[in-house]
């Protein structure tokens, strides 16, 4: 992909960490200019009290090939979200690939607590921070992207809409800030394809951010030794296979086949051809279906 992208500027929002860093990182690897926000900075954490930042995003994508440009937003802040896309516009004329991935809820939602018992401040907060936000930052930052034709906007979520149209997503609140999202790419397909953008939603499958791995206390070198607490994790993915995925669209001339469509890591790996940076190539939703979710023996690499 190297140079592929080269001139192109992207916007993600949300690229602290996580898929949002993985996608941010890929995208400079191809040669876009990536400007990466998030609350976390050198100068101050958010709630989430984690390491991370996005001027360590934003050096990671110029190390990559990109130049990475780091700017601090609250995106439930709508005047730093308009202030944001200003900048970029004043600066570059253009945004050819916005991507919203602003989540910031691992903390505001219980598995399995019904909604007469799961904290109601913590669920409300949960969709300001997972649904607004998205809102917010399409209102202010799609004029900008409509100006070219060819724009792209990944709406990211955690399950396509046919896996998530089935299944129960953990709790009422993580339920709806999901399926919001999904909903939230089908509305923007009808709204930018029109108009010679595209919009749709993806997922990548169970990666391997910086949290999940603390929490198995393994890191992306010894990931595998994970497996003796849950063999299921052997499907699991980085998060620089999901910024795989948003690079090849970007790139692709014919993008507007998949507007208003949801996809996921996977289905795009096979779809344009590209690995994980490991050389799998991880199917994790077909996985979940037919193996996990289907109660059967952990059987991870006939899906890599």
């Amino acid at each position: 992909m190297a140079g592929t992208l080269e001139g192109r500027i992207a916007l993600v929002a949300g690229a602290t960490r996580g898929a949002g860093r993985g996608i941010a990182v890929e995208l400079g690897a191809a040669g876009a200019t990536v400007y990466v926000t998030g609350r976390s900075t050198r100068q101050r954490r958010s709630e989430y009290d984690r390491p991370e930042t996005i001027e360590d995003t934003a050096d990671l994508v110029t190390a990559a090939g990109g130049r990475g440009i780091a700017v601090p937003t609250d995106h439930l802040v709508p005047s730093e979200v308009a202030a944001l896309v200003e900048r970029i516009g004043d600066a570059q004329g253009r945004l050819d690939v916005l991507v919203n991935d602003i989540w910031g809820g691992e903390k505001l939602f219980g598995w399995d607590v019904p909604v007469w018992e799961h904290d109601l401040d913590d669920g409300l907060r949960l969709l300001r921070l997972a649904v607004e936000t998205h809102a917010v930052t399409s209102h202010h930052a799609l004029p900008l992207l409509l100006k070219h034709p060819g724009g792209l906007v990944v709406e990211m979520t955690d399950g396509t809409a046919e896996y998530n149209r089935d299944t129960y997503r953990n709790s009422f609140f993580y339920d709806l800030a999901k399926a919001s999202v999904l909903r939230m790419a089908f509305s923007l397909g009808h709204e930018l394809g029109p108009r010679g953008a595209t919009a749709l939603a993806l997922t990548p499958g169970w990666m391997r951010s910086e949290i999940m791995l603390e929490h198995f206390g393994v890191t992306e070198e010894n990931w595998r030794d994970a497996l003796a607490q849950e063999p299921h994790f052997g499907i699991s993915e980085s998060p620089y296979y999901v910024g795989r995925a948003v690079a090849a669209l970007a790139a692709d001339p014919a993008m507007a086949r998949w507007n208003g469509l949801s996809a996921s890591s996977g289905q795009l790996a096979l779809e344009y051809g590209f690995t994980d940076r490991d050389g799998s190539r991880p199917d994790c939703w077909r996985y979940l279906v037919e193996v996990q979710n289907a109660g059967k023996p952990a059987a991870p690499e006939a899906y890599r």
